[in-house]
């Protein structure tokens, strides 16, 4: 990434970024019979977390590598674990501001409605909510959750990249932009 940007680009141009090395690594997917495994998580800062699966299963192995997900918002309940018979009751635990994603290999708890992220999809998850297309993150950015650096200058672009995008004007109208 920081061969493609000589300052931090907006969430959206980042996203796209991302999703485009991915495509690139998993094109070659068919040279290597169908075998590429591709898992990650990338925390950019206090806020944002993307979530990129290419997922499969090595032969011989009843193992998939696929990363599923769940978004835990109020109202809270209680949540039973999958490998030992032990429930949580969040209720308890949390309060009415609080909304988490939890993003595992596979389902933690087996009462729960967790969703299998989707073969090539990249997520970008901002205050525990995904986000799917690169126009779907402007609303972190207008929250001032975008990238942050000491070292590398902020891109003075996000009404280019609002434009490029074609964002309704009534999405970001009072945003400064």
């Amino acid at each position: 990434l920081r061969a493609r940007f000589d300052t931090l680009p907006s969430l959206p141009k980042l996203h796209s970024a991302i999703q485009s090395l991915c495509n690139e690594i998993t094109e070659l997917d068919s040279a290597y019979e169908g075998t590429t495994i591709l898992n990650f998580l990338l925390g950019c800062g206090p806020h944002i977390q993307f979530a990129y699966s290419w997922p499969g299963s090595r032969e011989g192995s009843s193992v998939w590598n696929g990363l599923h997900y769940l978004v835990r918002e109020p109202p809270f309940h209680s949540a039973h674990l999958s490998d030992i018979d032990y429930s949580i009751n969040f209720a308890t635990r949390t309060t009415e501001d609080d909304r988490i994603a939890i993003i595992a290999t596979a389902p933690l708890t087996d009462d729960e409605d967790w969703v299998e992220i989707k073969r090539g999809e990249l997520l970008m998850f901002d205050d525990g909510l995904p986000h799917l297309a690169p126009e779907e993150c402007y609303e972190a950015e207008l929250k001032d959750h975008g990238l942050e650096s000491d070292v590398m200058a902020v891109t003075p672009t996000l009404e280019i990249d609002v434009r490029r995008y074609k964002l309704r004007k009534d999405f970001y109208q009072g945003a400064a932009i």
